[in-house]
């Protein structure tokens, strides 16, 4: 095995702040209150720094180095079914399409929140029903992804939550 750098640290603190502010919002900050409106606005800001960086960024931090591939997604499930393992440097093809899904599906939490608080949408129900059906599909996906990197981790050998603290893989 070699220890390979993979996460730049722009890419780990976006990360673990997502999950802090993620996990405040969802879990211990009450909803009607002006912090949970902060702490949205600041999940925005990193979707929108996530964005930028998934252009401009590191070799494994930009998009064009995780694109969705629905083959790729099958023959990663493919390999989960007959116990063949196949180490990726950087996103696996099931981790590229939850990536997607994640900064998707924030970006519409944050949206929606924000239509919430103006005039034109205030007291509309649609806006408030999407958040809510946003939020839930992100729990839901987070739950998802965090059992997906705990079998990925045990099944291949590599420590994937390591990995997001210290930026290096062990291929």
């Amino acid at each position: 095995m070699t220890r390979q750098k993979i996460w730049d640290p722009l890419v780990r603190m976006f990360h673990w702040s997502l999950v802090a502010l993620f996990a405040a919002n969802a879990l211990i900050v009450d909803h009607d209150s002006r912090l949970h409106i902060w702490i949205g606005y600041g999940v925005a800001g990193l979707i929108a720094f996530r964005l930028i960086w998934g252009l401009v960024g590191t070799r494994y931090a930009r998009f064009s180095s995780f694109p969705p591939s629905i083959s790729g997604a099958l023959e990663q499930l493919t390999g989960m079914v007959t116990g063949r393992s196949h180490r990726h440097a950087g996103h696996t093809p099931l981790g590229a399409w939850m990536i997607y899904n994640l900064l998707l599906t924030l970006a519409v939490i944050a949206v929606s929140g924000y239509l919430m608080t103006t005039d034109m949408f205030w007291g509309v129900e649609w806006p408030e029903t999407l958040h809510e059906g946003a939020v839930t599909w992100a729990e839901i996906s987070v739950v998802l992804h965090i059992l997906a990197v705990i079998y990925e981790s045990r099944r291949t050998g590599v420590n994937l939550p390591r990995a997001m603290v210290t930026g290096y893989k062990e291929l």
